[in-house]
């Protein structure tokens, strides 16, 4: 489960595509990438190779401390994200654990962030998805969602776009994110756990 420091890391938002899915809680990994492509002056292009788009550049400092990375949102819907994530793993030639899947987490508060390397599927479709196609050790970036209120379906709160008190909030949080996976390809694991695992 080691990085390749000579290949690109792939940073993969996963959600839905089109323009109905766009604020749903389930999208917010798309929110973090298109920010991260923001950062880095580029517009994403439609992969060659897979069911993808993506957006090729650096993360970090000029100079040797910058990172190579390839930004990619899979087209092909949450549910079927592995079959997009490998194919561009593969194309760009690189290990398994040089992958941050960007995605909603039910079961941490709204907001909050957690880094890992690894682990289950919560029940998560998205990373069903990747697991199956190529295992569990990539590394992940949960945004907590939090649970659905009442007696609402789960499937529905994440199909939800998030409310109008949670969306005062939502720029300051994708941005932490954002910085937590610029932290996560520079730093390394620990010391982006330690900054923004909260």
């Amino acid at each position: 489960m080691t990085t390749d420091a000579a290949a690109p890391w792939l940073i993969v938002g996963l959600g839905n595509p089109g323009p109905g899915y766009a604020g749903n809680r389930h999208n917010v990994g798309f929110m973090v990438v298109d920010l991260l492509a923001e950062r880095i002056g580029g517009s994403f292009k439609r992969a060659q190779k897979a069911q993808a788009q993506v957006l090729e550049g650096r993360i970090g400092a000029p100079g040797p401390a910058s990172r190579r990375v390839v930004l990619a949102k899979p087209m092909s819907y949450m549910n079927l994200s592995g079959g997009p994530v490998t194919a561009l793993r593969d194309f760009y030639k690189l290990p398994t654990a040089n992958i941050v899947a960007v995605h909603d987490e039910l079961d941490i508060d709204y907001g909050t962030l957690r880094l890992k390397l690894g682990g289950g599927d919560n029940g998560h479709n998205g990373l069903k998805s990747l697991t199956k196609a190529m295992g569990p050790d990539y590394h992940r970036l949960r945004f907590g969602i939090g649970r659905p209120p009442g007696r609402m379906q789960v499937a529905d709160f994440v199909l939800k776009d998030f409310s109008s008190a949670e969306r005062k909030e939502l720029d300051y949080f994708v941005d932490r994110a954002a910085d937590g996976v610029e932290s996560l390809v520079s730093e390394g694991l620990e010391r982006a756990q330690s900054a923004y695992n909260s």
